[in-house]
């Protein structure tokens, strides 16, 4: 994925988290989905409509807040110039608490084109068709097993999820008195072939109901010979084993095989953004680990180094919402500049206090950018690479967990 591509994949989630935050009273928040192929014309016709039935609406409030989110969109629509992917407007009288509303607009550009026209009345903005666009669509089955036990999971995207976990009545090894080798070998053998056919199964009932346009294909783990064994008798269903990627050396069949099977296979997965996103972690574990002083987390060390050029590649945790604010004194006599993480929804001046170190005075916010573009907007003045890194898997979850969700990997050591 291009730098601009992941950052505009960024920004895109951003504006869905903060609609998803919209509520209204009633059915006041418009959602009007404008594909390329639509003619505004018709649209217009449709709202006019809209308008005119909303005047049916009981609830003098409700009936205003509808007719004049109504008469928004239709202004709107006057100058409006359809993108080539469609457009999508959210319009509306959004609660914003003690007994208030405001009234609030977004327009969003979608990544990928529009197919259906919609118009949508509702307490909430309607988004399932572009949370739809977010999704990763390639999905890998996977299966680790050895003769005690197996789990069946998915890759989808990035995330790793476990279905399905199996374990034998194979016996061991050892044969109890009364049975003879041959005849102990014999219920061994059946009871393995058993448990291999309810692996296969269990596989096939998970693996089966993945969309078949997304399922790239199988990934098999585990112990040799078992895998093997399981491999060559044809226990997955017919054309699940067309789509057989490869077999994978593991040391566990449990959940945690999962992972290890991913990484495992990552030579196999090498194009798909996890094992992209993997790597990239891992280089900067490893510089870290190594103390090359090549390796740089935390918003403050990052953006010195930054303003340095000292940066090769910056990476950001998908997860990271934060904003720098600018605090000055009314005299104007003091400058601060601090930066907060926030989540979807916060108002914009809460949790902000201080006081001038010169005069006591309650300090004001004079300006607020958010920390995420204007990082990216430093990196791109020094050519530096910027990654945008998921939650979904061990290393992306410790960047935000443990690194403040910024973190860079250095051209040389400054010092810093």
């Amino acid at each position: 994925m291009s730098e601009q591509s992941a950052h505009s994949k960024y920004e895109f989630k951003k504006q869905l988290e903060e609609l998803r935050t919209k509520k209204g009273r009633g059915t006041e928040l418009v959602s009007l989905y404008i594909p390329p192929t639509k003619q505004i014309s018709d649209v217009t016709s449709q709202l006019r409509t809209e308008h005119g039935q909303a005047a049916n609406i009981k609830s003098k409030v409700t009936r205003d807040n509808v007719q004049g989110a109504l008469e928004s969109l239709l202004s709107r629509l006057r100058y409006v110039e359809v993108p080539e992917n469609g457009i999508v407007f959210f319009t509306g009288a959004v609660d914003i608490g003690a007994n208030k509303t405001n009234m609030e607009s977004m327009i969003v550009e979608p990544p990928q084109p529009l197919v259906t026209y919609r118009y949508h009345c509702d307490s909430s903005f309607f988004l399932e068709p572009l949370d739809e666009m977010l999704r990763d669509v390639k999905t890998f089955g996977l299966l680790v097993l050895d003769r005690r036990e197996a789990t069946v999971g998915l890759l989808v995207g990035k995330h790793i999820e476990s279905y399905r976990h199996l374990t034998s009545s194979v016996p061991g090894k050892q044969r109890k008195g009364g049975q003879s080798a041959h005849r102990f070998q014999q219920l061994r053998l059946i009871a393995i072939h058993e448990f291999y056919k309810r692996i296969g199964e269990a596989a096939s009932d998970v693996f089966l109901t993945v969309d078949h346009k997304d399922f790239e294909g199988v990934l098999i783990g585990g112990p040799s010979p078992t895998k093997e064994e399981f491999d060559s008798g044809d226990f997955l269903h017919h054309e699940l084993q067309k789509k057989i990627l490869g077999l994978f050396d593991t040391a566990y069949t449990d959940e945690s095989g999962l992972s290890e099977l991913v990484n495992a296979a990552s030579e196999r997965l090498a194009d798909i953004d996890l094992m992209v996103e993997k790597k990239l972690m891992q280089r900067f574990l490893a510089e870290l680990v190594s103390d090359s002083g090549k390796a740089a987390y935390g918003e403050s060390q990052v953006r010195q180094n930054l303003t340095m050029g000292a940066v090769e590649i910056l990476m950001i945790s998908e997860g990271l919402r934060a904003e720098r604010l600018t605090l000055r004194c009314p005299t104007g006599d003091y400058e601060n500049k601090v930066s907060r993480n926030f989540t979807p929804g916060d108002q914009p001046d809460d949790d902000v206090s201080g006081q001038c170190p010169e005069c006591g005075s309650n300090l004001e916010i004079v300006e607020r950018v958010d920390v995420v573009d204007e990082l990216s907007e430093l990196a791109d003045q020094m050519s530096t690479e910027v990654d945008f890194i998921s939650t979904d898997f061990d290393e992306g979850s410790q960047l935000f967990s443990a690194f403040g969700g910024i973190v860079a990997i250095l051209r040389f050591n400054t010092g810093i």
